[in-house]
């Protein structure tokens, strides 16, 4: 294994989820390089590769399918801030959820429909009004503690969220 693998294996590791361009500019590499070595790493098993529409995430390969669905919401901020206004209290309405995360109605619905059809989020009727529930809350809790705060919590503009929610 070459250095430069060793150093894209690293950069992986410590940022599961990681996207491509992310890893370009961490890496400092260029685009053609970067994907022939990114390639050669998926084909012998050092890194795991998830293919979504329009964007590729790398994760190291002792993650799970379950640990990469949280992952992937946990590094974007509105999903983030929805999951730990959650986990703080859970079972609020929307109109709280909005409140708490300080964005648009709209944008906490986009988020909120993603992260429910993710399974990480469950609606509940209670006295006629629909409540979130958090439904995985021992592997967010277990993953917010292991990566964070290097990859978790990198600050992402809401442009940002905008374009990765496509």
């Amino acid at each position: 294994m070459t250095d430069r693998d060793s150093k894209l294996q690293q950069i992986i590791e410590e940022n599961p989820g990681i996207q491509f361009r992310e890893i370009m500019r961490s890496s400092g590499l260029k685009n053609g390089v970067l994907s022939h070595y990114l390639g050669k790493l998926e084909k012998n098993g050092i890194i795991k590769v998830i293919r979504g529409p329009r964007q590729a995430r790398f994760y190291p390969p002792q993650i799970t399918e379950e640990e990469s669905i949280v992952i992937k919401a946990l590094r974007k901020q509105t999903p983030r801030d929805l999951l730990l206004a959650l986990i703080k209290e859970d079972g609020l309405e929307f109109s709280q959820l909005v409140k708490e995360v300080g964005k648009s109605p709209s944008t906490v619905s986009l988020y909120l429909s993603q992260i429910v059809d993710d399974g990480l989020v469950e609606i509940k009727l209670i006295h006629l009004k629909k409540r979130y529930y958090i439904k995985a809350k021992e592997l967010i809790d277990k993953l917010v503690e292991d990566y964070r705060p290097s990859s978790i919590e990198k600050p992402t503009s809401g442009f940002e969220d905008i374009i990765n929610s496509f």
